[in-house]
């Protein structure tokens, strides 16, 4: 009986390998909620100042895309299914992130029958990943 208590003394609650990782993961969702406060602040800053000045304020181009299909294949042009397919777009509802250039708007123009896209804010990315995904990084 001593020896079954004894053990129950001396293991840990949460072992200081998991403490150091929590407390390291907080850190980082920290600098990223500052820093994500500070570019929203930046952005409001900007714009009362051009008001001010008697000028207009034009944010940023927003760099990604996030890209759903919505169409099936049937009596589509071979153009439009080369398209559809360098997206990754091979079945309906399947959706990825695109980077927005001049190219890749270019091609969403041409399968714009086919395809719903929007800019993605962080709240929608973080659902879209937690609930229903997994992300490739270089093809993996």
């Amino acid at each position: 009986m001593e020896g079954v208590e004894e053990k129950k003394k001396k293991i840990p609650v949460v072992p200081e390998t998991l403490k150091k990782k929590r407390k390291l993961i907080y850190e980082k969702a920290k600098h990223y909620h500052k820093e994500y406060w500070q570019m929203y602040r930046t952005e409001i800053r900007m714009a009362r100042m051009a008001r001010r000045a008697g000028n207009f304020y034009t944010p940023a181009e927003p760099k990604l895309a996030f890209v759903i299909r919505i169409r099936g294949i049937n009596g589509v042009s071979p153009k439009v299914r080369k398209v559809l397919q360098l997206l990754c777009l091979h079945q309906i509802f399947n959706g990825t992130f695109v980077k927005l250039n001049k190219a890749s708007i270019n091609m969403l123009r041409i399968v714009q029958p086919y395809i719903v896209w929007e800019y993605p804010n962080l709240k929608s990315v973080n659902e879209l990943l937690y609930k229903h995904g997994y992300g490739k990084i270089s093809e993996k």
